[in-house]
């Protein structure tokens, strides 16, 4: 199963402009996840997918001159840039059966999410595959940064929710977490290379507009999306604060 890891990275944060080439440990964040992912052996290929010249020139100088791709600034997500980039690769004759969306302020991905996620698609069912990992604080599952999941019987995605779901009728909130299982979405997807050429092609869901969570516009078209456990809790780097927190982390793992 030849596999593609597409890094998006975008230089124009609303809450941290400049996040990719932020230092961490000595290095970019996104040469860092770059790097990571090309010491997983994971896939045939890991590029770096940008619209900004700063990237596209920092990674060139980090992996030489095929470690990123330009890309159009019009795209909405990172999901159309891995797009572009598959389409282009495409072009040139490398053809690939999954594509990992990685994202560019994730420096701490483990191999096995990736090869859990690649297992996935063992199951012809399964056009889209996400990890989620369990909940366990009331703060944690209050949050509306925190994305929940829930799923049917077959690890397929039913929903994903900003809000606690399921809901609890005639518990108090705090109570939540007693007897019952709560999951937060772990933002790592891999798609089947047909399936992300076709969902680039979709229109905004109603429901995605209400949570801001494109996943839903892809369940909303009938796509299944498997999900698969992690214990591993990855640290997403969206503010100033996100960093100081993952130097603290990386310190602890040296």
């Amino acid at each position: 199963m030849r596999t593609l890891i597409i890094i998006p990275a975008r230089y124009a944060s609303a809450r941290f402009p400049g996040k990719p080439l932020a230092m961490l440990g000595g290095e970019s964040i996104v040469g860092r996840v770059w790097r990571t992912a090309q010491q997983m052996g994971a896939a045939e290929r890991v590029v770096v997918a940008t619209d900004d010249e700063r990237i596209h020139a920092h990674m060139a100088a980090v992996g030489g001159p095929e470690a990123s791709m330009m890309t159009s600034t019009a795209h909405r997500s990172g999901t159309d840039r891995c797009g572009e980039v598959l389409r282009r690769l495409k072009e040139r004759s490398e053809e690939y059966d999954v594509v990992v969306n990685l994202q560019g302020d994730e420096p701490f991905v483990e191999p096995a999410q990736i090869e859990a996620l690649k297992d996935c698609f063992a199951d012809s069912g399964c056009d889209i595959a996400t990890l989620r990992t369990p909940i366990r604080s009331t703060a944690e599952l209050m949050s509306p940064n925190n994305v929940k999941v829930v799923c049917d019987g077959q690890g397929r995605a039913l929903y994903f929710s900003r809000q606690p779901i399921p809901y609890r009728r005639d518990v108090a909130p705090e109570q939540w977490l007693d007897g019952a299982a709560y999951y937060k979405h772990v933002g790592i997807y891999a798609f089947r290379s047909a399936v992300l050429e076709e969902l680039c092609k979709l229109a905004p869901a109603p429901l995605e507009e209400c949570e801001k969570l494109e996943q839903l516009r892809w369940l909303c078209a009938g796509y299944r999306i498997t999900v698969r456990d992690t214990d591993h809790a990855n640290i997403g780097i969206d503010t100033p604060a996100d960093l100081a927190e993952a130097e603290r982390a990386l310190r602890e793992r040296q």
